[in-house]
């Protein structure tokens, strides 16, 4: 299937519902009815050539509870399940988009989780944005769908793809241990922050250790605290210490947890533009980001693009189209 199919998939998803107060661009379709759904989907599927615009108009307008409702109908009536009839009737990315939308949630991370460590080489790329901008519940739900999915332990698997300071970062996160708090002790962000200091840039040698435990367990609302002090402290921002003392993929995911503690959205943001930067189009990354953000924050990320990059996310995926078609206007 031409790549025409991944940009009007994300041309309808990025302006769906574009002036709701919810921060998602997804939410759920008034007067639903998930019989009829499955039927025009069936419609669009069994005939003479698939009806590329059907499929798309109902997935991508439909919350991921409303999809769930949908498939079981869908089996219901045909016996088979709609995942496996997308798979068989339509290709590459548009594909892999359409079985996106039909996946729970939890079972998608744990999806993506598997492809990052699957065959020669682990993608730690996207076990890091993956673990570093999940919710304790996000994490815990992955894991449960991939004891579910494989019969072990996801933190079992992971041990075996990673080593080191990163392997103990990783292992640290996917536990989902992070205090949940949103009370600030800011004598504690205080402590903490010259504890980072004197681990990092006031020593001789850096002491990871100290880094690792404070970003994987302190709060999110205490270590935006924390780098307030730190910046007080040392007159760099605590990012900017990571990137001096530190190399590799230590320094790539603590950098993530910083910038996931300060804005989520504005991280994903800078993802979506590297996976368009430079030659060819990271699909994957488009899908993935876009898919599993759609009903929590792609608005914020949206904004978050235009803040960092001058230019909206829809123009820039639109302008690395292959083609100027598209289903719905700019938002």
């Amino acid at each position: 299937m031409s790549s025409v199919w991944l940009n009007m998939f994300i041309y309808q998803h990025i302006p769906c519902f574009a002036k709701s107060t919810v921060h998602g661009t997804v939410k759920e379709k008034p007067g639903f009815n998930a019989g009829e759904d499955a039927a025009a989907l069936r419609k669009a599927i069994e005939g003479i050539g698939t009806t590329e615009k059907t499929l798309i108009d109902i997935l991508t307008q439909r919350s991921n509870a409303q999809r769930q409702l949908i498939c079981k109908a869908y089996q219901d009536a045909t016996g088979r399940t709609l995942c496996d009839d997308l798979e068989g009737d339509t290709h590459g990315h548009f594909e892999d988009i359409l079985v996106a939308l039909v996946t729970p949630p939890a079972k998608f991370d744990c999806q993506e989780f598997i492809r990052a460590i699957k065959g020669a080489g682990t993608n730690e790329s996207i076990l890091i944005e993956l673990f570093a901008s999940r919710s304790n519940h996000q994490i815990k739900a992955m894991c449960d769908a991939y004891l579910a999915e494989t019969g072990r332990a996801l933190i079992h698997d992971l041990k075996s793809e990673v080593s080191g300071d990163f392997e103990k970062t990783l292992l640290i996160l996917a536990e989902g241990k992070r205090v949940e708090s949103t009370n600030v002790d800011v004598a504690k962000a205080k402590e903490d922050a010259k504890i980072l200091y004197e681990a990092g840039e006031k020593k001789w040698g850096t002491d990871e250790s100290k880094f690792i435990d404070i970003l994987c367990h302190r709060s999110v609302p205490q270590l935006r605290q924390t780098l307030v002090e730190y910046k007080s402290l040392s007159g760099k921002t605590l990012q900017e210490s990571i990137e001096r003392e530190m190399s590799g993929r230590l320094e790539e995911i603590l950098v993530a947890i910083v910038k996931c503690v300060k804005s989520v959205p504005a991280y994903l943001a800078e993802r979506l533009y590297k996976s368009m930067k430079g030659a060819g189009t990271t699909e994957s990354t488009l899908t993935r980001i876009i898919v599993s953000r759609s009903e929590l924050d792609l608005q914020e990320i949206k904004a978050e693009y235009k803040k960092l990059f001058g230019t909206s996310l829809y123009s820039d995926i639109e302008v690395r189209s292959s083609s100027r078609q598209h289903l719905a206007g700019a938002s």
